[in-house]
């Protein structure tokens, strides 16, 4: 799979859900997925596809959109959604209902032409529940496009898959076990630390403490994406450095402050756009006092960020100054050195806030079962009165 033909796709489905954002799932079918899994090599017009592929239930049977089939067994459950729905808990759990009633099946897909969740039955769980082994985005491929290796009909079939797999599973063990016991795992580098160079001058366990903490954080960026690809360790001068430390962070930090949200000025329905970021997005909002690198349509007043990975929070807001052309936006580095500089496109925007206006909320709202996987619309009354994501959006 060459990138691009990734970069192609990319640039064709979102011309389409630029478009057409309440785009139904018929189309989302036609237009958005089906071309999904022949980028993946499967093959719509020959066996190996199935439609509408019948599932045999308790209380008679049910049908998923695809089932992608190796010889006469199904190996791949898929179930699209419209591109103008979010993807649900309640979806999650019905793809998993549906994948354990067939055997071969250990993997599924859903999707909604833009956000996509891929799980799979882990191998070191009786029974073989049901796990999320990565969650993505449309735009996420033009800079991660390996995630794709993952879900091609040769590394289905050659059980290259499985192997990815299980390391994803060992990830996730690996960091709920970091984050379990914290405290027990930090103890033991201390000790340790001490045992070899004896006692310092600096609080030794808050820096075994926050390495944990670190360690934790690079596991689970480690997981979003899956590649052959070994990684980039060239060292880089100080200013081009990913922002990793908290120290660096705050020094650039722009954030005024903590603010409630029953605080935020504004009629009721003043519109409110809301945008989705990894953690290792926040460093470019805390940066410049803005946001980029995105397609707007409407105009809008506040933008407010929800934060995905384990925070899951909608957690900044600011009041929109301007949107302009990545280039005037006067950004503190460069576009291109920042980790999604390969989202940057024709028609992407850069959103400035009004200076002093980047808060972080004093109460956050949390995920309950729908998260922005793109942009999304709201107002400041809801922003205000929401008790989680689901009264928000």
């Amino acid at each position: 799979m060459q990138r691009d033909e990734i970069e192609e796709y990319v640039g064709r489905c979102q011309q389409l859900i630029d478009s057409s954002p309440q785009m139904d799932e018929e189309n989302t079918k036609v237009k958005l997925v089906q071309p999904f899994l022949e980028l993946l090599g499967w093959d719509l017009y020959s066996t190996e596809v199935a439609l509408e592929y019948t599932i045999p239930m308790a209380s008679g049977s049910t049908h998923v959109d695809y089932a992608l089939l190796v010889g006469d067994s199904p190996v791949v459950f898929v179930e699209a959604k419209p591109v103008r729905s979010s993807l649900t808990d309640d979806e999650i759990q019905q793809l998993r209902s549906y994948m354990r009633q067939e055997l071969d099946v250990d993997w599924g897909i859903l999707t909604n032409g833009q956000s996509f969740e891929v799980l799979t039955k882990s191998r070191d769980q009786n029974g073989g529940e049901e796990v999320s082994v990565v969650q993505f985005e449309l735009d996420d491929l033009t800079e991660n496009p390996g995630v794709l290796e993952l879900l091609t009909k040769e590394s289905i079939r050659s059980g290259k898959s499985d192997e990815v797999a299980e390391q994803v599973a060992a990830t996730n063990r690996a960091i709920s076990s970091l984050q379990a016991n914290e405290d027990s795992v930090t103890d033991a580098v201390t000790e340790a630390v001490e045992n070899e160079v004896g006692e310092l001058t600096i609080d030794l366990e808050e820096q075994a403490r926050e390495f944990i903490q670190g360690l934790g954080s690079v596991l689970r960026e480690q997981r979003q994406f899956v590649s052959d690809e070994p990684a980039d360790n060239t060292e880089k001068e100080p200013d081009e450095a990913d922002d990793s430390s908290e120290e660096i962070n705050a020094k650039r930090s722009r954030i005024a402050g903590k603010i409630a949200r029953s605080e935020i000025e504004g009629d009721g329905d003043t519109r409110v756009a809301v945008f989705p970021t990894k953690e290792s997005g926040v460093p470019f909002l805390k940066e410049n006092e803005a946001w980029g690198f995105v397609r707007v349509g409407k105009e809008f007043d506040y933008v407010v960020m929800y934060v995905t990975d384990d925070v899951r929070e909608v957690k900044y807001i600011g009041r929109v100054a301007d949107i302009v052309d990545p280039a005037d936006a006067e950004l503190i580095r460069e576009p291109a050195d920042y980790k999604d500089a390969a989202k940057i496109a024709d028609g992407k925007k850069v959103i400035t806030f009004e200076p002093g206006s980047l808060h972080e909320l004093e109460d956050p709202i949390p995920f309950e079962s729908k998260y922005p996987q793109g942009l999304r619309y709201t107002t400041l009354e809801k922003l205000r009165t929401a008790e989680t994501t689901d009264e928000l959006l």
